[in-house]
């Protein structure tokens, strides 16, 4: 009898464990929200370790190449940037024998790189352990699940060995000498950090042919004599700051973007932590994806290219920076025009021609429109964790132009840094849209 009970128990094991995977998780599976939050959980982990805006560029454009490619496999419309991008020669293939959940593999990747390239891994320890049990959940069988992990950690692999020829090492411990030749930067109030990233310029790019592949005008000469091109730049910065509308603050404050901004009251100092500008980008791009219904493939090739503008951009962009080293508005206006002037935002701590904004931004809004398309209407969320509000752009175009002109309004840049700065982004995201090709 008991032979019998084991006999039955043993078929009714076997006949489960042979049940043919119908395949009905995988919808589910495929859903982009895993890879949107994973995006704005590597981007709370760059808050808390408060990276510079150039160097947060590099951490999601690493992830967002991850990603991709980790979906390429499952999609033959995808094209992988192996040969497109500046000195990536090859990235992990799967086991045609194995079944995977590529876009599991994706989310995985996406998250491994940025674990990998921030510090405080606590801040991953919740998240990673709800999210994998989310795909669980989907009724992935066991052994998708595990081969999907392990690809997905083979494809970040790669990336980050390819991570490791880029330059960042060798460009880490250096500080700018400033040199107090008149009209070039100098530290500002209120911590008078040092320049930041003095030698990004140096930094492979993924597609651009030299870092000063996309020059400026050079900017006006430094000459405070009245009427000079120069004096009436000054003076528009001052008197705008000075006669700001509350619409115009507004937009100066919800662009602010400042990842480490210093507060004093009295004798204490303390910082205020925010999301970067092309974290701002990133948080866009999963806002509009998800309100265009984007599926996973779509999604990751919005991040990818939207990342890659704004890690060339920032190249392009410090490149002059650092070539020009132009002094910043609160110090001009405080040493020859009004000592008690102050900008509305704080002025961040490297040289003022052109602006990082401007310039990332004109070149993310035209690599995002290449991929979700022109004219899409949006609001934007991005800065309501930090007590802003809901803004509404018609375009992408138009939220880089009010991103640009943001900078006026915060007094920390100068009109010519803000126009030129967007050409000059756009140059650049039209020379990647024009170079790479992800279909």
């Amino acid at each position: 009898m008991n032979k019998n009970i084991l006999l039955i128990l043993s078929c009714i094991t076997l006949l489960f464990s042979c049940k043919k995977d119908d395949g009905s998780w995988k919808q589910a599976a495929e859903n982009p929200e895993f890879l949107r939050k994973t995006q704005l959980q590597v981007t709370e982990s760059i808050i808390h370790d408060i990276f510079a805006p150039p160097v947060s560029s590099r951490i999601y454009s690493y992830a967002s190449l991850a990603a991709y490619e980790a979906l390429v496999p499952a999609n033959k419309g995808l094209k992988s940037m192996v040969g497109q991008f500046n000195g990536f020669e090859k990235v992990y293939q799967p086991d045609s024998s194995k079944q995977y959940c590529y876009p599991l593999a994706a989310t995985r990747a996406f998250l491994t790189i940025g674990k990998n390239l921030t510090f405080a891994q606590d801040v991953y320890v919740d998240f990673e352990k709800k999210l994998w049990e989310e795909y669980k959940a989907t009724g992935m069988p066991e052994e998708v699940f595990d081969n999907s992990i392990a690809f997905g950690d083979s494809v970040a692999a790669s990336i980050m060995n390819y991570s490791k020829k880029d330059n960042y090492k060798q460009t880490r411990g250096f500080r700018f000498t400033v040199t107090n030749k008149v009209g070039t930067w100098v530290p500002t109030p209120p911590a008078y950090m040092d320049a930041v990233e003095p030698n990004w310029q140096k930094i492979r790019s993924y597609t651009l042919d030299s870092s000063a592949q996309f020059p400026p005008p050079a900017p006006s000469k430094f000459d405070l004599t009245k009427g000079s091109a120069y004096y009436n730049e000054v003076m528009d910065c001052y008197y705008t700051v000075k006669n700001l509308t509350d619409e115009q603050r507004a937009i100066c404050n919800f662009w602010d973007c400042n990842p480490f901004k210093m507060n004093i009251t009295g004798h204490a100092m303390f910082a205020t932590k925010k999301v970067s500008p092309g974290g701002h980008w990133m948080g866009i791009v999963s806002q509009v994806s998800r309100n265009t219904n984007a599926d996973i493939y779509k999604t990751a090739q919005a991040y990818l290219m939207t990342s890659v503008a704004v890690f060339d951009g920032f190249i392009s962009c410090w490149t002059e920076k650092y070539r020009s080293v132009r002094i910043r508005p609160e110090s001009v206006i405080n040493a020859n025009i009004d000592k008690d002037w102050q900008p509305v935002l704080q002025t961040p701590p490297f040289p003022e021609y052109t602006s990082g904004h401007s310039v990332i931004s004109g070149a993310a809004s035209v690599a995002l429109s290449s991929i979700l398309g022109d004219n899409i209407a949006f609001a934007d969320s991005t800065e309501i964790p930090y007590g802003l509000p809901v803004r509404k752009f018609t375009s992408f175009k138009q939220a880089a132009d009010e991103a640009s002109i943001s900078r006026l309004y915060g007094g920390i840049h100068f009109r010519p840094a803000l126009d030129n700065g967007l050409v000059q982004g756009r140059k650049v995201g039209n020379w990647i849209v024009g170079k790479i090709k992800t279909k």
